[in-house]
């Protein structure tokens, strides 16, 4: 058993593990940082967007409210006093004039008010994608620590193993979990971290 792992203990491979462990530990910590820096950003983007949003439809509620006063003011007018009601007339928003042109009896139809609404859900829209990409980033960077962890660990047992004397049971032992957590850190990096995008 001694012989067959005595691989473990020779000071090249704990040299090149601790080496390997550092390497890995530093990438998976700094795309980590990355990673909770792109969603920071697109959680950020998601709120402004959806602030925006919002503000959108408000607006859209009011131009609404305004078509609704304008449509009773040129109807009230039409007949009798065809000036008035082209002045108010005159006033409709664009899609208010493009519903009487579908339908004049059925103003009010669905197809208005989805133009009315449509930059707020375009925003609304842009949000749910952004807060999208900042859940991916987030998993990624949940991943990422992951691997720092095991990999940080391997270091450390690699570190220990290469501290004990070169014939201890324990530095054969070490050096064996170290190079385990080295495995699965790299297992999970390349099959369990997500890509984003």
């Amino acid at each position: 058993m001694k012989k067959f792992f005595g691989f473990l203990s020779n000071e090249i491979f704990l040299g090149t593990m601790i080496a390997l462990l550092s390497a890995f530990t530093a990438i998976a910590s700094y795309q980590g940082a990355m990673s909770d820096s792109e969603q920071n950003k697109f959680e950020i983007m998601g709120m402004q967007t959806l602030n925006d949003g919002n503000a959108e439809y408000l607006r859209a509620n009011q131009d609404i409210t305004q078509d609704y006063n304008y449509f009773d003011n040129w109807y009230i007018n039409s007949e009798e006093r065809p000036d008035i009601a082209e002045y108010y007339q005159f006033s409709f928003s664009e899609q208010l004039l493009a519903a009487m042109e579908r339908d004049p009896e059925g103003v009010w139809d669905e197809q208005y008010y989805n133009d009315m609404y449509a930059d707020a859900t375009s925003l609304w829209d842009e949000s749910d994608a952004n807060f999208s990409l900042a859940t991916q980033w987030d998993e990624r960077g949940d991943q990422l620590q992951l691997v720092m962890l095991i990999m940080a660990l391997g270091l450390a047992l690699a570190a220990w193993s290469s501290l004990l004397g070169a014939e201890s049971n324990m530095r054969t032992l070490f050096s064996l979990f170290g190079l385990l957590s080295f495995i699965a850190g790299l297992f999970i990096y390349l099959t369990m971290v997500p890509s984003v995008g």
